[in-house]
């Protein structure tokens, strides 16, 4: 069960953050405001809530915070292609993840990281405890299992993400798909040399864009293709658009732009690797 959500604006006053409430009540100001949240929105409209993951430092539940802005009216689809992470070889290829009317589904070669999330985490979580790098090292490392370093906060903070949104497919029958995908994962017995690992992950077969992608077939739309991140974006951005009407959907193009933070840097394009894609590319809307 999630905790009560605070909604007001982020405040900094006197060296000290919270959020300042419709009534003049200052919530959270005995906590720790993640500075990243500070740089990008002090003096916005904000929610915030507790998580049940703690602080390193402090010992005191994470507080998670995100933009307070109306939730969408009609049921949605939202695909997700995350830029690389330059700093890991594994992200060289990027990485894709989908929304399903407000859940994240995220499948990876990381058993922590195949997950449903609700949006904000997904987005925004802090970089602080476990889902923070390694104070030293800069990256993932869980040679400590009492404080592992996952390096997995709110992917805004850490990629730029280019989204295909449809609106008006049947998405308790993706939900469903998805959520069955992920007790597949679940339910697979792990590699007891490398239990963080997911032990059927391939690139070819059983990835994060193969994964998403045969959900898609399973619910009617045979014509999409792709096995690396980027190459089914565009594959099912290029189809998605020309059956739309068709298929009585709505469907655009959008790109969620990276807020920088000093806990990661500037994520990266990654390249078209089918031909075919490249051509697509170039007949996709501007966005």
């Amino acid at each position: 069960m999630k905790e009560e959500t605070i909604r007001g604006i982020l405040k900094e006053e006197d060296g000290r953050s919270f959020v300042l409430g419709k009534n003049g009540d200052r919530f959270l100001e005995s906590s720790m405001i993640w500075d990243g949240y500070l740089t990008h929105w002090r003096d916005r409209p904000v929610c915030a809530r507790l998580l049940p993951q703690r602080d390193y430092e402090t010992g005191d539940p994470i507080i998670i915070m995100w933009p307070d802005e109306d939730p969408s009216a009609a049921p949605f689809v939202e695909l997700y292609y995350n830029e690389r992470l330059v700093k890991y070889p594994a992200s060289t290829l990027g990485h894709i993840a989908i929304n399903v009317n407000g859940e994240i589904f995220n499948y990876s070669h990381l058993i922590n990281e195949n997950e449903a999330m609700h949006a904000e985490e997904y987005f925004y979580r802090p970089a602080l405890g476990e889902f923070a790098p390694h104070p030293e090292l800069g990256v993932f490392n869980v040679d400590d299992p009492g404080r592992p370093y996952y390096d997995k906060f709110g992917r805004l903070f850490m990629r730029t993400i280019h989204v295909i949104r449809i609106e008006d497919l049947d998405t308790d029958t993706l939900s469903r798909i998805y959520h069955e995908e992920l007790d597949v994962i679940h339910n697979t017995p792990p590699d007891p040399s490398r239990p963080e690992k997911y032990p059927d992950f391939s690139i070819f077969t059983r990835s994060c864009t193969t994964i998403i992608r045969d959900g898609f077939k399973r619910y009617g739309f045979s014509m999409i293709r792709g096995i690396f991140p980027r190459d089914l974006w565009v594959n099912c951005a290029y189809h998605l658009l020309r059956v739309a009407d068709e298929r009585g959907i709505k469907v655009r193009l959008f790109k969620k732009r990276q807020f920088k933070v000093q806990e990661a840097p500037y994520s990266a394009m990654t390249p078209l690797l089918n031909p075919m894609n490249r051509l697509r590319v170039r007949r996709l809307p501007e966005y």
